[in-house]
Parts: structure tokens; sequence; C-alpha cells
């Protein structure tokens, strides 16, 4: 009964962050999406922010998990990168929550946010660590500084597939996976 409450709590927490973002949700808010008194709340975590924390850390294992969905052994690895990565994204632009969150982030500058956007992308760049590393020590690709190598993955998936839809076409999955092997295998030279 009690792990039903603290689940009813997550998901009308979730909710109401998607609905509202984090500075408007209350805990009063939670409390009635949820059915239960604000003092159960309480009994389960001590605050928003801890409530909050609970909410983003199981966002980022399902990113992660949708991410190892898509990647197939027997493809070459940087089609399971590319694969991965535009997974990630394509998640990160639909899932409710985190277009909210982004959107409270460029509009309001809500620190508690812009900081939980940061955890789910280091989360991402460890994530995208491990799969380089590996590659690296069976010799599928060069030796480089992993951690760097996911930061420029990361941002320039993100450049590619949010930035440049503004003032131009948005790109197939098939250019966008064009575009990073040519930066990123072949070089420009």
């Amino acid at each position: 009964m009690a792990l039903d409450r603290r689940k009813m709590i997550v998901e009308a927490a979730t909710k109401s962050f998607s609905l509202f973002g984090y500075k408007a949700t209350t805990m009063d808010q939670v409390a009635k999406l949820a059915n239960v008194g604000k003092g159960t709340i309480y009994t389960f975590f001590k605050n928003k922010e801890e409530l909050f924390e609970e909410i983003i850390s199981s966002l980022v294992k399902e990113m992660i998990a949708e991410a190892e969905f898509v990647i197939q052994p027997d493809l070459p690895f940087t089609e399971n990168v590319h694969r991965a990565l535009y997974r990630l994204l394509e998640f990160r632009s639909q899932h409710q929550l985190m277009i909210k969150l982004v959107q409270e982030e460029k509009e309001m500058g809500t620190l508690a946010v812009a900081e939980k956007l940061q955890h789910v992308e280091n989360e991402i760049i460890e994530y995208l660590k491990g799969k380089i590393d590996a590659a690296i020590t069976k010799g599928a690709i060069p030796a480089a500084d992993s951690e760097i190598t996911c930061f420029l993955l990361l941002k320039m998936y993100i450049a590619l597939v949010s930035d440049w839809e503004r003032n131009h076409e948005p790109l197939s999955s098939e250019q966008i996976a064009e575009v990073m092997k040519v930066f990123l295998l072949k070089g420009l030279v």
C-alpha cells in the first residue's frame, strides 16, 4: 500500500511538473493530483527538490533504456552511436516533462531546472562514454579523449536536430548520420 501511494505521488508530481513546470508546482497540487494528504508526501520525500530528483533519476533511466533499445550488435559502431543519440534527442523532444523543463529553463532561468537538465546531459555523456571506451578497447575506433568526444557528439546532435531547424528544413536521420560521419570519422581533409 505504501509503495502504491509513493508511486501515485511520483506520477502526480511528474504530471504537475509537466503541466506547470518546476517553479509553479506546489506540494499542495501534487497532493491533490495524487489524491493524498500533503503530509503523506512528506512521509516519502523531504521536500519538492527530493521529489524532483526522484523523477529526474527515473527519466534518465528511461532515456538510457530507449537508447539501449535501438542499439543492434550486428550494426557498425558508428551506426549504433547515431541510432542511440538520435533516439535520446527524439525522446527529449517528445517527452512532455523534458519539453516543459527546457522551456522553463529558457524562459525563466529556474536554477533547480538548469541543474537537473545539466544532470541529464551529464548522465547521457557518461552513458556514451561507456560506449566510446568499449569501442576504443575493441579497436573499433581510434583512441581519443572519450569524455570530450561524447560531449562533442551530444552537442553536435543537439545543434543538428534542434538548432538547425530554427532556420532550415529539418534534416533526416540519414543526413544527420552522414554529417556525423564526415566530421567525426573522416574529418574535413
